[in-house]
């Protein structure tokens, strides 16, 4: 590691002792990242959701550095389901890392939702082939905020 680069950062599968940390990062993300959108579980229920569900029955990867989770990704199928990154781990390449493990994972292509009002997650996508194929009023997901779906296909 060359001197200045902070810490090794290391992907890999999560497992049921990151359930928390993998929660943390999710409510910091989301919250820096969405400030206009209002979530539709508590800090709590959100926890919980990781804990029982998420973590121990979907495929959940973290991005860790430092001896803490800084990202975390879940995958189900060719569904890049989410994508979140600690807001002050941002910019360093973590998600570009993420992307193409879901590539690597899914090689026929990959769907994803995110928000209308995430403009910076349009341009992260697009920036790694993705191509917004339909746009929704926000009716179908729990927020009832306006989404679109991106598709990417090798």
């Amino acid at each position: 590691m060359s001197a200045g680069a902070g810490p090794e950062v290391v992907l890999r599968r999560a497992a049921g002792p990151d359930a928390s940390a993998v929660a943390d990062v999710w409510l910091r993300s989301y919250t820096a990242a969405l400030p206009t959108v209002v979530r539709a579980h508590t800090d709590d229920e959100v926890r919980d959701y990781f804990r029982e569900v998420v973590v121990p029955s979907r495929e959940t990867w973290v991005a860790e550095a430092g001896g803490g989770v800084v990202g975390m990704m879940v995958l189900a199928g060719d569904l890049l389901s989410q994508l979140y990154l600690d807001p002050d781990w941002r910019g360093r390449g973590i998600g570009d890392r993420f992307v193409a493990l879901a590539k690597e994972r899914s090689p026929g292509g990959l769907t994803l939702w995110t928000f209308q009002v995430n403009k910076p997650a349009h341009r992260f996508y697009e920036r790694h082939g993705f191509v917004a194929v339909e746009s929704t009023d926000g009716s179908d997901n729990e927020e009832r905020e306006p989404d679109v779906r991106y598709e990417w296909r090798p």
